[in-house]
């Protein structure tokens, strides 16, 4: 395989037998095969053990399973979207084919438009904006289709500035890319590759973090067709549609099912249904301070959030990092004990009952061992005065012996210098 790849296209999962979600994508990417296969697709499909192949699966970057790649020539293509049979093949397709689509015709754009919802054209002959335009098609190619087109098979309703340029077709309009305004190419194609409005779930939420973006979102259930959870959604779907050309640049609206991902990013139990706003690149969030009873209130919501008069919650400073390893540890802990009590019990009792056998041994020993250094101390510092000084039997003894050795004329005479010392 590494010698001959690159005389073709290959979609390879790189897995680890061990893996639950490489066991859950195996039937998954099984149809991947047969149907690119059945389709005449160019792509070869296969599956590589990275435990197995490690420094093949270390050449391509490889980190975690699975890992899906297209490997095209030297070039290596990562798939991050959801493992589904079809969007798996739409990469595919997507990546082994040009880098560059030319529309021909009008009839080929009308077609391509009805089949994508997002696509970026190219207007014009060579320039540097072309030059820039596939550099950034050949990182961003993973996510979204790239075309280029002549100005007379545009459609008519499309009118341009200047040329060369730049556009994306969505939501029924289009946008055209405005150096000065938007500043990098590539910032602003990673930005306009969503749609105004989404059905937004945890993979997306997260894809949408790398846009910059801030996130206008409904909290609500899909399942409760109550007034208020499909008002809430009505008035972020007209706010998205009729206000999109003064907030698309800095806002991407949706709504999402459950609170569950977003309790998770706020570290807070937020009641369904309601709206908030998310600054994923500061963990920054925006409630209303009152309800919001029409598209008027939430578009003055979002102008007080641009003017910056609306309070910002959470962020990534100190205190608030602390409290994500807070409510990391505590989440991982509930999640464990819900899903397996008796499991609960065995990783977190154990550790703890060894740790308190531990610290009491501890501090029984600090205290025989300090009783002990004390009598020790208060033997050792006896002794000494004895060796020192000895008893007073002993030194009364010393001290009558010493007489005894004397001679009697001495003793006399050390008489005689007492007297007269007094």
């Amino acid at each position: 395989f590494k010698e001959n790849r690159k005389d073709d296209i290959w979609l390879v999962d790189f897995y680890a037998p061990w893996c639950g979600h490489c066991k859950k994508l195996e039937p998954v990417w099984n149809e991947v095969g047969i149907e690119m296969k059945n389709m005449g697709s160019p792509v070869k499909v296969g599956k590589m053990d990275a435990t197995s192949f490690s420094s093949i699966a270390s050449e391509f970057g490889v980190r975690g399973y699975p890992t899906i790649k297209l490997l095209k020539g030297d070039l290596a293509y990562s798939y991050r979207g959801p493992r589904t049979k079809d969007d798996i093949i739409e990469f595919a397709n997507r990546v082994a084919g040009p880098l560059i689509r030319p529309l021909l015709s009008q009839h080929m754009f009308e077609h391509v438009q009805k089949r994508h919802r997002v696509l970026f054209v190219y207007v014009g002959g060579e320039s540097p904006l072309k030059e820039k335009y596939i550099e950034v098609a050949s990182e961003l190619i993973v996510y979204t289709y790239f075309f280029s087109a002549s100005e007379d098979v545009l459609p008519e309703y499309v009118t341009l500035p200047e040329l060369p340029a730049v556009m994306v077709f969505k939501d029924g309009t289009y946008f055209v890319y405005d150096e000065y305004e938007d500043g990098d190419l590539s910032s602003w194609i990673n930005k306009e590759r969503f749609q105004g409005y989404l059905n937004v779930d945890g993979f997306t939420l997260y894809e949408l973090g790398d846009t910059g973006k801030l996130l206008a979102i409904a909290v609500i259930d899909d399942k409760n067709s109550s007034v208020e959870h499909t008002r809430l959604k009505s008035i972020i779907q007209e706010v998205a549609r009729d206000y999109r050309d003064h907030f698309h640049r800095d806002f991407q609206f949706g709504h999402m099912d459950g609170n569950d991902y977003i309790n998770s990013l706020l570290m807070d139990d937020l009641t369904v249904p309601t709206i908030v706003v998310l600054n994923t690149s500061n963990q920054q969030y925006f409630l209303p301070d009152r309800h919001i009873e029409n598209t008027e209130d939430m578009v003055q919501f979002i102008n007080n959030i641009l003017d910056g008069t609306a309070e910002a919650q959470g962020g990534d400073g100190l205190l608030q990092r602390i409290k994500r390893i807070i409510y990391d540890a505590k989440s991982t802990i509930m999640s464990v004990f819900k899903s397996s009590p008796l499991l609960g019990c065995f990783l977190f009792g154990l550790p703890l009952g060894v740790i308190s056998i531990m610290c009491y041994g501890i501090c029984t020993a600090d205290t025989d061992g300090g009783v002990e250094e004390h009598e020790a101390a208060k033997k050792e510092t006896y002794d000494r005065e004895l060796t020192d000084e000895g008893s007073e039997e002993e030194q009364e003894e010393e001290k009558n012996g010493k007489y005894t050795e004397l001679s009697d004329g001495e003793l006399k005479q050390k008489d005689i210098m007492e007297k007269k010392k007094d």
